[in-house]
């Protein structure tokens, strides 16, 4: 019973001389704070495991809804990806931009999200954003919107610049304009506003007025 007891004081003991020094280093301003300045491996496995097992927590249980994935609401959905994603993250046939490559943790490329994280994961994600990361909430812009985004997401391993530009184009002439502080998109009428302008888009493509993502997005 004494071998235990002492066991027990020792680890308390071990616990909170941890705790003093940690607050010792943090009050000192010798934990660097700046992005140039790598976290250590110790640092970024706790970030990362948290982040990781936060997300799978939080979403559990959440599922797209019917026709979350219906083209008409992912041409809605590459407007939006564009405005407010594209710039960190990058696109087919578009690098991520200056800003992005002095963040740190440095935004990751899209382009395999769907196979890192599940649908609800990924809807998650882009509704609560993430701590410290630089990756904010687009809760704003409702649900609908989100589900359409996760559903371009999921297309994103096999599209080609091409496609994404074709999509980007259809999302322009459609009037695709949501994003963040704009409020929810009534993607009940994103269906018939994407389809009448299928053929505009062609139509204005060989005419050559073909559009380009905007400044930030374009293809380098």
């Amino acid at each position: 019973m004494r071998t235990v007891k002492t066991v027990l004081v020792t680890l308390l003991s071990a616990g909170v001389l941890s705790v003093v020094v940690a607050a010792a280093v943090i009050y000192a301003g010798l934990f660097n704070v700046a992005a140039t300045d790598p976290h250590w491996p110790a640092t970024y496995w706790v970030l990362d495991t948290a982040r990781v097992r936060s997300i799978q927590v939080h979403a559990a249980g959440l599922a797209p809804p019917a026709g979350y994935d219906e083209q008409a609401k992912v041409v809605m959905a590459v407007g939006h990806f564009s405005e407010h994603c594209a710039t960190c993250h990058g696109a087919p046939g578009a690098k991520q931009s200056e800003l992005a490559e002095g963040m740190y943790p440095r935004p990751p490329s899209l382009t395999d999200v769907a196979s890192r994280y599940t649908p609800g994961e990924l809807f998650w994600i882009l509704k609560h954003g993430i701590k410290m990361s630089g990756m904010p909430s687009m809760e704003s812009d409702g649900d609908a919107m989100l589900w359409a985004t996760v559903a371009f997401l999921q297309k994103l391993p096999g599209m080609s610049d091409s496609d994404y530009n074709d999509l980007w184009m259809q999302a322009q002439a459609a009037g695709s304009h949501g994003g963040m502080d704009h409020g929810a998109m009534n993607m009940d009428d994103a269906g018939s506003a994407a389809q009448s302008t299928d053929g505009h888009t062609a139509g204005a493509a060989g005419a050559g007025s073909a559009q380009t993502p905007p400044a930030g997005h374009s293809h380098k």
